[in-house]
Formats: structure tokens, sequence, C-alpha cells
């Protein structure tokens, strides 16, 4: 296909697509009826019902990608009549491309549109996840830093940190700090929280924020009054996750922080590197 085909029918594509309120991406089956080369909605909709059946099958819900919507038609002589017509999602069209006549070079054009776009939302929704687990674990060794520094100026020396971080993790998973580093196959001289995902690491992070709030609030000044605060903290948090159908301790351990951190500096310094010139 020549690239200026290629081009014009990425403009087109991209020019009937809209966005929801919500800013969700979409585009109307009736219009995708004619940039994929359909002349009857008829035919169009024998490739919707297997483009529906192929997300049912996935595990998607059918509803989310697609939805009927009723659009309103000039007939002439300014009278007008209600036509069905379906709301899709950049999946629900990358399955209707999957299905449809691969002999048709909108088809094929759209089957590679389609499946590049899905990739890249699926890119950078793992991107934000990314970003959002790296914050998280920054933010819990910020608060962890606190609480350290409360134990030492409440109770003397901050030696007790250990043995109450350790007291709130047996809390919290309800087994020892080593059993779950077991488990999760972290190395001895690494936390644990470098390998929690992001829930964990937003539990322990607001656990250990009440502890600090009641221990400044009641003027704790032992080791025994602050780390059976943290461990009551630890189990309320736990019931709550309990509560919602989470186990800490049954959840997979998540990928180890310092290669997502190093992967994206790599990614950003690629990104920032200077383009050859044409006549390097």
């Amino acid at each position: 296909m020549k690239s200026e085909i290629v081009q014009q029918l990425t403009e087109t594509f991209e020019g009937h697509a809209q966005q929801t309120e919500s800013g969700v991406e979409y585009w109307l089956a009736r219009d995708l009826q004619f940039l994929l080369g359909y002349s009857k909605w008829d035919n169009f909709q024998n490739v919707v019902t297997k483009a529906k059946t192929a997300c049912d099958v996935s595990g998607h819900d059918v509803r989310d990608h697609f939805a009927d919507v009723g659009k309103m038609v000039e007939l002439g002589s300014n009278a007008r009549r209600e036509i069905d017509d379906i709301l899709l999602t950049r999946f629900a069209c990358y399955l209707i491309a999957q299905n449809g006549d691969p002999a048709k070079p909108e088809i094929a054009f759209a089957q590679a549109y389609f499946a590049i776009q899905t990739r890249r939302a699926e890119l950078i929704e793992q991107r934000l996840l990314e970003v959002e687990r790296i914050a998280a674990r920054k933010k819990l060794s910020e608060t962890e830093k606190e609480l350290s520094i409360v134990i030492y100026e409440q109770t003397g020396g901050n030696q007790d940190f250990a043995l109450i971080r350790s007291k709130g993790d047996q809390a919290l998973f309800g087994r020892s700090t080593q059993a779950m580093k077991a488990q999760w196959k972290v190395p001895d001289a690494r936390p644990l929280a470098d390998f929690a995902p992001t829930i964990i690491l937003k539990a322990k992070d607001f656990a250990t924020e009440i502890t600090i709030f009641n221990a400044h609030a009641h003027a704790m000044r032992s080791e025994r009054a602050i780390s059976a605060e943290h461990v009551t903290n630890n189990q309320a948090v736990r019931k709550t996750l309990l509560d919602r159908g989470i186990r800490p301790e049954s959840l997979p351990p998540a990928e180890d922080i310092k290669k997502v951190e190093r992967r994206m500096a790599s990614e950003e310094r690629k990104s920032l590197a200077k383009p050859k010139r044409l006549e390097d």
C-alpha cells in the first residue's frame, strides 16, 4: 500500500474519532461501515456480530465496547427519522477489522491501524501504572523515614524502627516479613516493599501515617506503645482489604522496583536522544 494512501486513510480514520465527556475515544458504526468499504449496513452488521462474539470470548463485557444508540438522519423535504447506530471503542473497531474481509484494502489498513493504536494505548496504560507504583514506593519510604524520626524523638533512639515495621508486616500479611520475602523470592539485602504491588505499598503507607499521627497525638514514649499502635493500624488496614476481597499474603509480587526505574530511565534517555541528521 502506497505511503500517500496510508496517510490518507490514517487522516480519514482519525478524523472520524470522537470522544465522550469522560474522554473515552469512540467511532460510530455507520461511519466505520463506509470507512471499511461496506456499502450495505446489513453486511456490515454481520461483521459487527462476529466482533461482539470475539469480544465476549476474550472475556470483555460487550456493553463496554459496543453501545447501541439512535441517530437522526435527513430524508429530504425536511423529513427526518431515527436509525440504529453503535458507539464503538477502539478495541471494538479492532475486533471488527479482524473479522472483516482482508481483501478490502480498507480492512487491511484498519487491521494494522487499530492493532497499533490498541497496543499504544496498552503501553501508555502500563507506563502510567509503573509511574503510580514508583510514586507509591517513594511515598512509603518518606513516611517510614518520618516514623523513624518520631521513634527517635519520642523514645530516645531509632533502633526499634525495624522491629516496629516488622510487627506491622506481621499484622498486615498475617505472617512475618521474612516469610513474605521467601514467598516473593526477595533477596535478603532488599526491602520487601521493593517487590510489593501498588495496593500493598499504599496500604502500608496509610497504616504508617496513622501510626505517626497517633504517636504524636498521644505522646507515645516507648517502643511498646508505638508498636501496639502500628499493629492495630495494620490490622485495621488488613481487615479493610479482606472485606474488599483482597488477601495481602496471596497477592503475587510485583516486578523489582529498581528494574522498573532503570527501564523507565533508559526509555526517557532514548526519547531525549539527539536525532541523527541526514548527513550523519
